[in-house]
């Protein structure tokens, strides 16, 4: 029950938001708040009781949902209602959890017109996240997959920035290619396996052969690469990031696209092991060139909103890379990174989202001096650009040595092409910082720029503890995914193994 209570409390709240005044904007900010805050409170119920020994998926709900008749012989396949979280999920579930309350904190600053709407989408974007990561049914997890998009759509296309209905069609376009993708691959697997059960899959599609294997990887796969965003289908990010409102944007990168990498992981890798071994090395080539052309792409901007959404095409690289690393370290790290890149990013756009309600301008350009004015601001900023960047003791440095460690077991030279974007992060974003707090005051505007006041900071803290408290204690969140991840890669050595057999018999072979 408690999995239900997390995925459709807030889209109960959508329902009875949409009876208030409309014109009593603190009011319905404040219900909005409750109702978050409620799924905190419930998702840190499930943090204290999830068993972190338990491999499998655990405080599981099943129930009939309904029906769908065989194409090729008598009878039904049942669809069900079932839910679970497991290693691999849990990280993810907490992190919806505790990002919603401030997202919704954070409205009163640049959600100005239909704020009932915004909110009402706010809340059904919430319900479509922990649907995605806590449906174990093939059906289920699509449909909170198409939920969980639909919101932003809205939210683009409304409360965006001057180029917003550009950013919003390519936002459609990219995203409902790679779900229709899915969907024939989702459709092929039903009519195959007859079942829709993720862990019925799971066993059936890795039983099945290399081919098979390979072609509904490359289904899914193709459609979670588009959502991460990777190279080659990330050009759809930048605009998303630049034009949304700033809640929007610290959804998107927070956990928006946090779907696609752990699709990666729950379906491309967990699903189809066989494939994902056999593509491993690509799709490590795959993050390092996101890590290095990402942060190229960063240092060529000059509006700082966009550098930062730049900057998740070269961090979400180095997710890619330590997961396709199939290694312990890479897998366990790759995870953590999903957590950290949401909270350090979704930190900087909060920070960006606030200057630009005081001068309107994202251009670096139009700043200098601003550390003088607003030292708070600046403390914030710094200390968020240095988790970005993997100061040690932050949390930004435990996930990436953990990748690039994994990685350099797996493949040296391709971890050693990915090493050199920790330098990289470092010029694009100290650079930005030199840029934007320090030197002279030179454009007058920035004399009368207030501080962050008491809301904006109440935002930042809760964000800077939880950065510390990884950098400092990683343990106490790695542990939680141990033993999912260690089930994990049994899957992928027992499919190293089978392709290795495999392609011993074929070289001993004589031909006749």
């Amino acid at each position: 029950m408690l999995l239900s209570l997390l995925i459709f409390i807030p889209l109960l709240g959508a329902l009875g938001l949409l009876v208030l005044p409309s014109d009593r904007h603190d009011l319905m900010r404040g219900y909005t708040l409750a109702v978050t805050l409620i799924v905190a409170v419930l998702g840190a119920m499930l943090w204290f009781q999830f068993d972190a020994s338990i491999a499998t998926q655990q405080l599981t709900e099943n129930r009939h949902w309904f029906l769908i008749p065989y194409h090729d012989a008598p009878g039904f396949v049942e669809v069900r209602y079932a839910l679970g979280v497991d290693g691999i999920s849990i990280l993810l579930v907490a992190l919806t959890a505790f990002l919603m309350p401030l997202v919704v904190l954070s409205t009163p600053g640049h959600v100005k017109h239909r704020v009932k709407e915004f909110l009402v989408w706010l809340l059904v974007m919430q319900t479509g996240m922990m649907g995605v990561f806590l449906a174990m049914d093939l059906v289920l997890f699509y449909t909170f997959w198409e939920v969980s998009l639909v919101p932003l759509y809205f939210m683009l296309g409304i409360w965006g920035g001057e180029r917003r209905l550009y950013a919003t069609v390519k936002f459609f376009l990219y995203t409902v290619a790679g779900s229709l993708v899915m969907l024939i691959a989702a459709v092929w697997m039903y009519l195959h396996f007859h079942t829709t059960s993720i862990p019925e899959l799971t066993e059936l599609a890795a039983a099945s052969s290399l081919e098979v294997q390979g072609w509904l990887f490359a289904a899914f796969a193709l459609a979670f690469a588009i959502k991460v965003p990777v190279i080659p289908f990330h050009t759809w990010l930048a605009d998303a990031h630049t034009e949304a409102p700033t809640s929007g944007s610290v959804i998107l990168a927070g956990v928006l696209l946090k779907m696609g990498t752990y699709g990666l992981l729950r379906f491309g890798i967990g699903m189809f092991p066989q494939a994902a071994v056999a593509s491993s090395t690509a799709f490590m080539i795959l993050g390092a060139v996101g890590i290095v052309y990402g942060a190229f792409l960063a240092m060529a901007q000059t509006d700082v909103k966009r550098l930062v959404a730049c900057s998740s095409v070269s961090h979400l690289g180095y997710v890619v890379l330590g997961m396709f690393a199939l290694t312990q370290s890479g897998l366990r790290g790759s995870l953590l990174q999903m957590v950290n890149h949401g909270l350090s990013t979704g930190l900087l756009f909060l920070l960006i989202g606030m200057i630009y309600e005081r001068r309107h301008t994202r251009e670096l350009k139009d700043y200098g001096g601003v550390a003088a004015v607003m030292p708070v601001f600046a403390f914030f900023f710094v200390f968020a650009v240095l988790s970005s960047v993997g100061l040690p003791g932050l949390n930004g440095f435990i996930g990436e040595w953990m990748i690039l460690l994994g990685s350099f077991q797996a493949n040296p030279w391709i971890a050693g092409i990915a090493v050199t974007g920790v330098i990289f992060g470092a010029v694009y974003l100290l650079r930005a910082t030199r840029l934007m707090l320090f030197g002279e005051v030179t454009n007058e505007a920035n004399q009368k720029l207030q501080d962050l006041n008491l809301r904006e900071v109440g935002l930042m803290v809760p964000i800077a503890v939880l950065c510390v408290w990884i950098g400092v204690a990683p343990n106490m969140f790695l542990d939680r995914t141990t033993a999912s991840l260690d089930l994990l890669a049994e899957r992928v050595e027992a499919a190293q193994t089978t392709l290795e057999l495999s392609a011993a018999e074929v070289s001993t072979e004589v031909p006749r």
